[in-house]
C-alpha cells in the first residue's frame, strides 16, 4: 500500500511530540494546530500507515520521524520561497537557531503572516495555519522552525537543526 503524506501531517506529528496532554482529543488537537478534527484524524491515519506514529497510543515513532525529517522532508515538501513580505521568522532566523547563527546581509526567512513583525523573504509554511499554531505553542514553533531549517537551510544550518531537533524529540 502506498502512503502519500501531506505537509499538514508533519505539523500534526510535531504537535504530538510536544503536546503535554498525550490523550488529547482530535478536536482539541485540531484547535491547537488550526485544522479541522477530520484533517487531524486523516493525518494520524497517514502517519500511522507510514510508520511515523504508533496507532494504539497516538505516539510518534520519534526515531523514524527524525529520519524522515532529516533525510526526506526537503524532497517531499521542498521549500517554496517568495518575495519580500512581513511575517514570522522561521528556519535560522527563529529561536533556537537565531542564537547560534549570525545573520548576514540577506533578509531573514519568514512565514507570511499579517500579524508578523519582521520583514523578510517569504518561505511558505508547511500548512497555512502554522504561524497561528506557532504563536500559541513556543515548543511547536521551535520544532517547525527547525524543520524549515532542514528544508531550506545550508549545510551548517541543517546540521545544527538536526542536532537541536533530535534533542527536542528526545524530551
Amino acid at each position: 500500500m502506498t502512503v502519500v503524506l501531506k505537509p499538514q501531517d508533519i505539523v500534526v506529528a510535531l504537535k504530538l511530540c510536544v503536546i503535554e496532554d498525550k490523550k488529547a482529543s482530535y478536536s482539541s488537537l485540531a484547535g491547537e494546530v488550526g485544522m479541522s478534527p477530520s484533517e487531524v484524524h486523516a493525518a494520524v491515519q497517514r502517519l500511522t500507515q507510514a510508520g511515523l506514529l504508533q496507532a494504539s497510543a497516538r505516539q510518534p515513532n520519534k526515531t523514524a520521524l527524525l529520519e524522515f525529517l532529516v533525510h526526506g522532508l526537503k524532497y517531499a515538501f521542498p521549500p517554496d520561497r517568495g518575495g519580500v513580505t512581513r511575517g514570522m521568522p522561521t528556519a535560522h532566523a527563529a529561536a533556537p537557531l537565531a542564537a547560534r547563527i549570525e545573520a548576514g546581509d540577506d533578509l531573514p526567512p519568514v512565514w507570511p503572516d499579517p500579524q508578523g513583525t519582521v520583514r523578510g523573504e517569504a518561505l511558505a509554511p508547511l500548512y497555512d495555519s502554522v504561524p497561528a499554531a506557532a504563536r500559541n505553542d513556543p515548543k511547536l514553533y521551535e520544532c517547525l522552525a527547525l524543520v524549515d531549517a532542514l528544508r531550506s537551510g545550508r549545510a551548517r544550518e541543517r546540521k545544527l537543526a538536526e542536532s537541536m531537533l533530535r534533542d527536542r524529540l528526545a524530551e
